[in-house]
């Protein structure tokens, strides 16, 4: 279901969405952790708050690095930046597991004011740098980064090979 809803609304905009959504998500479950002695009906928005938050991720962040990771390089450096992609994944994923009960333990109901700040810095992150990929070419995506107004046109391995023989 990912692939197809990732190939219909484009990378990048699934990409925000599933930000936007575990941004608000956070907000939630901090509101709702905060005001649970006051108010017992706050056990639900904060159980319904996780809830999205993993529906959020599933959606957006858990899936659209990789497909962006691959579309950013061209063939040479791929399996290197999928290595350096995957390592930080399972090294965030780890350090998390890691220290959540300690930051938890510290912070008490605003443990989720952390992620809600990190999850801000990502989605401004992705909205000014990430370009969509949803069928560009290595070259067209490289010329975003370059800024350049007309892409180069796309040019395969083979006609590369061949112009570096003629010249």
């Amino acid at each position: 279901l990912q692939v197809f809803l990732v190939e219909k609304t484009g990378r990048r905009s699934l990409f925000l969405a599933g930000l936007m959504g575990m941004l608000i998500s956070a907000v939630a479950m901090t509101v709702g952790l905060v005001l649970l002695s006051q108010f017992a009906w706050m056990s639900y928005v904060s159980m319904v708050a996780i809830f999205l938050f993993v529906i959020f991720f599933e959606v957006g962040p858990g899936p659209i690095p990789w497909f962006i990771v691959a579309e950013l390089f061209s063939q040479g450096p791929r399996p290197a930046a999928i290595a350096v992609a995957g390592f930080c994944n399972w090294a965030c994923n780890f350090i998390v597991g890691m220290c959540f009960q300690y930051i938890a333990d510290l912070c008490g109901p605003y443990v989720f004011v952390i992620f809600a700040a990190l999850l801000l810095v990502f989605l401004l992150f992705a909205y000014f740098k990430v370009p969509e990929t949803k069928g560009k070419s290595f070259e067209e995506i490289a010329a975003v980064f370059r800024r350049k107004k007309h892409p180069a046109k796309a040019m395969t391995e083979l006609e590369d090979l061949r112009g570096s023989e003629e010249a």
